[in-house]
């Protein structure tokens, strides 16, 4: 069995999120008891123990797909706003074509970028406006990045600005939303505080350390690409209580798994992590994981069968995916949702 290779009919792969949000699907299995229910995310409180604690990313999504000109005609950027500071002077950015040091590139409404070089594709521009402007340049000239591999995504641009970004997204700079926080809405936030169950936050700017394909240096320095994350102080001493009371911690998609991991390596609070989390693999934090379902060979399906593997799960992470198929769940971004406990 290949345990990261699956096969995906296209008429799975979501192309809008549900509606509403908390109507997905919701897998959730018991590793305890070796159980499987499917139900509905509005039906999460369900699930969960009482006293649970959910950690959850608040970062938020910027425009940051933008289309330019080059001298070679139109150009696509996907600018790194996840590695972005106001205090920079130098923007990073993809491009979907060949750019030479010196070249200008011209954005929408009068902007320009000097290409000054470029590393493992990714080039660095020195633009002519400041970069403490670049949320609010990039929300007039900017597009939502939803992922590629919607192909056919029905929603216009006001709409993808709303749906795809969390409920309580706060802190700008990610490149891509952490999706398994897409399901949320105030009344599961209302159920679930009912429940006994508490929520705290933490940030990881999502870049490519999130989306990038395996490369095979990844897998030899057991590395992803880094990304900024920061907890804070009231987010980590909850935490640290929780664990020290035995009560369950719930890790809310891969991106807070991987920043709380990071936090209990490094113990920093502020910081960047490459941590690249396959099996076999200790988790130090996570109780319980709430996650998507992730493209074929990617580092997120990695994470999440090493936490099935740590939980001692009977199963492997693509026979779940074959059971979600079977139940007609939809994949990817605007898919639905599984719950490890």
């Amino acid at each position: 069995m290949n345990l990261y290779h699956y096969h995906l009919p296209e008429k799975s792969i979501a192309q809008k999120p549900a509606s509403p949000r908390d109507s997905s699907k919701l897998l959730v299995y018991k590793s305890a008891t070796n159980e499987l229910f499917f139900d509905t995310f509005l039906n999460l409180d369900r699930y969960l123990p009482p006293q649970s604690l959910l950690v959850m990313n608040e970062t938020k999504v910027l425009p940051c797909r933008v289309h330019a000109m080059s001298a070679k005609g139109t150009v696509e950027l996907l600018v790194m706003s996840n590695e972005w500071q106001p205090t920079d002077k130098v923007l990073l950015a993809s491009c979907n074509k060949k750019l030479q040091p010196g070249e200008n590139i011209h954005l929408p409404q009068g902007h320009t970028l000097t290409v000054l070089e470029s590393h493992e594709k990714i080039f660095r521009f020195k633009p002519d406006f400041d970069l403490k402007k670049l949320p609010e340049v990039l929300a007039r000239i900017g597009e939502m990045p939803v992922p590629r591999y919607i192909e056919h995504c029905p929603l216009t641009e006001t709409e993808k600005r709303k749906k795809y970004q969390t409920v309580f997204a706060k802190k700008p700079g990610s490149v891509a939303a952490p999706t398994a926080s897409l399901h949320f809405t105030p009344r599961v936030f209302k159920k679930l505080a009912a429940a006994g169950i508490q929520k705290t936050f933490l940030t990881l700017h999502v870049g490519l350390g999130t989306f990038a394909p395996v490369l095979p240096e990844h897998l030899a320095t057991k590395t992803l690409y880094k990304e900024g994350y920061e907890i804070p102080k009231n987010t980590a001493e909850r935490i640290l209580r929780q664990k020290k009371s035995g009560q369950p911690l719930v890790a809310v998609g891969t991106t807070a798994t991987r920043s709380l991991e990071s936090f209990a390596r490094s113990g920093e609070l502020i910081g960047s992590t490459n941590l690249f989390i396959l099996p076999p693999y200790s988790f130090q934090i996570p109780d319980a994981l709430l996650t998507n379902f992730h493209v074929p060979g990617s580092s997120l399906m990695m994470l999440v069968e090493a936490f099935l593997q740590h939980k001692q799960a009977k199963k492997h992470l693509v026979e779940f995916y074959e059971l979600a198929l079977a139940h007609d769940f939809r994949f990817y971004s605007f898919g639905d949702a599984m719950l490890i406990l």
